[in-house]
């Protein structure tokens, strides 16, 4: 059985953070599950552009408003508490935060923990990076 507790969890190398979110991974690729599960905040008045080409994400929000611009349709759809949504056909989108957004985020395959969003909005496949990881070991 794995219990971790949020506060483990800060300050650490699953503790990822960018300009625009931080993302605290509760499971990761080694912990054997087949998928990943993340406590993400967007930060407030923020856009990040995000492509999952390689990943399946389901995302659940329990905190904020904000919206989801889907990538090149234009539609939109509110984010607020009680909201999922999942990106199941590697949807290419805009996420913005009005206030800052405490989401649960489901990642498929699990990430392997310290990918950030590449110039596409991408991560790297969990093959790509482990071989990162290996490199840089």
């Amino acid at each position: 059985m794995i219990v971790r507790q949020l506060q483990d969890i800060l300050n650490t190398e699953r503790d990822v953070q960018t300009e625009t979110w931080a993302s605290r991974r509760l499971l990761l690729q080694e912990d054997g599950m087949g998928f990943s599960m993340h406590e993400t905040t967007i930060f407030a008045g923020t856009q990040t552009h995000i492509w999952y080409k390689n990943h399946l994400e389901a995302v659940y929000c329990v905190q904020g408003e904000g919206e989801v611009e889907l990538i090149p349709s234009g539609e939109v759809y509110k984010i607020t508490p009680g909201t999922l949504y999942a990106l199941n056909k590697n949807d290419n989108h805009y996420l913005r935060a009005k206030t800052d957004l405490v989401l649960v985020c489901t990642f498929n395959p699990a990430l392997v923990g310290t990918e950030v969003h590449d110039k596409d909005g991408v991560y790297a496949t969990p093959e790509q990076m482990m071989k990162q990881v290996e490199e840089e070991a």
